[in-house]
């Protein structure tokens, strides 16, 4: 993680874990991170994490920001650099971000009640018969579980509700597709005529 070192006396070393994108740094309470110092400005300067570097930009301080006892309006330092907010020594510990994505857990619904006859009760609506099974993730359901999305012109998509994938209905047969020979045979009969002819 990102994070400066307060090294000026009275801080006891205080650390700040600097956040993704912008960290407003000054006196006033609604600075990100509140450093009670007489030189130091209400927003004072503000430092952000930019490629593995510390970009740090003053914000018009009274008591201007230091780098190498120069002052700066905008700099990127590195791991193991110093600058200072008036007579507020800061040292750059780390420029290292970590993210973490948390993870959800998904509760997977009952298994579904196999009856006598061999049809299946929804395990998300145990009175209602399984119509539907999701070609991607098998997932089995009744009518009202599934997802319809209507579009404009076309016909109605059934979606899975957990993949968001097509469904299709239990024991319905997949209808083939007609190739072009096939629908001009169907479509165009010519009769042939054999001429006889009796000499």
């Amino acid at each position: 993680m990102a994070r400066l070192i307060l090294k000026s006396n009275g801080f006891n070393e205080r650390v700040l874990d600097l956040k993704l994108g912008v960290n407003r740094l000054g006196r006033s309470p609604e600075a990100d991170f509140q450093i009670e110092h007489e030189t130091v400005s209400s927003v004072h300067c503000e430092v952000s994490v930019v490629d593995g570097e510390i970009f740090i930009r003053d914000c018009a301080s009274t008591n201007g920001t230091f780098f190498r006892g120069e002052p700066i309006r905008e700099l990127r330092l590195g791991a193991g650099e110093s600058f200072s907010m008036g007579e507020v020594e800061l040292f750059i510990e780390s420029t290292d971000i970590s993210i973490s994505i948390p993870k959800f857990e998904v509760p997977l619904p009952p298994p579904p009640v196999v009856r006598t006859d061999g049809s299946m009760l929804c395990p998300r609506h145990p009175e209602v018969q399984v119509t539907h099974r999701c070609g991607n993730c098998m997932e089995i359901m009744c009518d009202p579980c599934v997802k319809r999305l209507r579009r404009r012109g076309g016909k109605t998509l059934k979606l899975c509700p957990v993949c968001s994938h097509p469904v299709e209905r239990i024991g319905e047969k997949k209808k083939q597709k007609k190739s072009i020979l096939g629908f001009l045979q169907k479509t165009v009969k010519m009769p042939f005529f054999h001429a006889r002819t009796d000499k």
